[in-house]
């Protein structure tokens, strides 16, 4: 319209617009900081006594991940909140109100709460992280994501299962630091007990020197003696410890070779 001045209206765009830009800038600058030098900065703290590198570094990752996300998401909300009073809002209502609305929702979020502190002691005593396989809440299965919130986990049937951390009472790590193949060998009565343990013996020092699966084992497996006297069957037990997640494979190894050395000795394994 001819004789309205428009300039204290540009001025007034231009100056706020340029501080609300800057501060778009500042805060997607900070995250991208945040998410390259965080795991250069863990890295930098020492290991645990006994800790392997691959355990250190899954763990640097793990925590990694969750302090960024944490801090990405307080510095989103400092930046709205910034931009929302550049633009001539006043921010304090809403932090009051804010206030009243948690304080309200805090009654009906205990589980929440609970699930963020034990999230938190989850990650800071180590007891898993991501790539571990563990049992929590009844469920075993593969790490693929843990949070201050809950834990998700991919079972052997590639179900998903979320687990929220505050029903984790007892958390079994399969894979930290080291596995165990633990066995117990049935054989009949009749058989020879210390021909058995010189077979099993043998066939736990013939797989540490195989090429495949002597790479997977810490400790070749050997007999420790007559576990217990079964209805139908003397019990052997048979351990050997291997590198984290691998003891599996090497139990079905051994499974198969025992199976083959008895039967050409005349080892007699009983039907359950």
């Amino acid at each position: 319209m001819i004789g309205v001045d428009y300039t204290p209206i540009i001025t007034s765009v231009a100056e706020h617009g340029v501080k609300i830009v800057f501060i778009v800038a500042v805060v997607m600058f900070a995250q991208v900081v945040l998410k390259r030098a965080l795991p250069k900065l863990l890295a930098l703290s020492e290991k645990r006594a006994g800790e392997r590198e691959i355990e250190f570094k899954k763990r640097v990752r793990t925590l990694g991940s969750v302090i960024a996300n944490a801090v990405t998401v307080v510095l989103t909300v400092i930046g709205g909140l910034m931009i929302l009073s550049e633009v001539g809002i006043d921010i304090f209502p809403l932090l009051t109100g804010a206030g009243l609305v948690g304080l309200a929702f805090g009654f009906g979020a205990q589980n929440l709460v609970r699930d963020l502190i034990a999230g938190f002691f989850i990650l800071m005593e180590n007891q898993y992280r991501k790539g571990d396989v563990v049992k929590i809440a009844d469920i075993e299965g593969l790490v693929e994501d843990v949070n201050l919130r809950r834990t998700i986990l991919r079972d052997l049937d590639g179900a998903v299962h979320s687990v929220p951390n505050g029903a984790i009472t007892v958390a079994s790590n399969y894979s930290l630091g080291y596995s165990r193949v633990n066995l117990d060998i049935p054989i009949s009565y009749d058989a020879d007990v210390d021909k058995a343990t010189t077979i099993l013996n043998k066939i736990g020092t013939d797989l540490a020197k195989d090429k495949k699966f002597g790479e997977l084992l810490i400790k070749a497996p050997q007999v420790l003696g007559v576990n217990s006297f079964g209805e139908r069957a003397l019990e052997i037990k048979f351990l050997g410890d291997t590198k984290p997640i691998k003891q599996w494979e090497v139990a079905r190894e051994l499974r198969r070779r025992i199976k083959a050395e008895f039967d050409k000795a005349g080892i007699e394994i009983p039907h359950a």
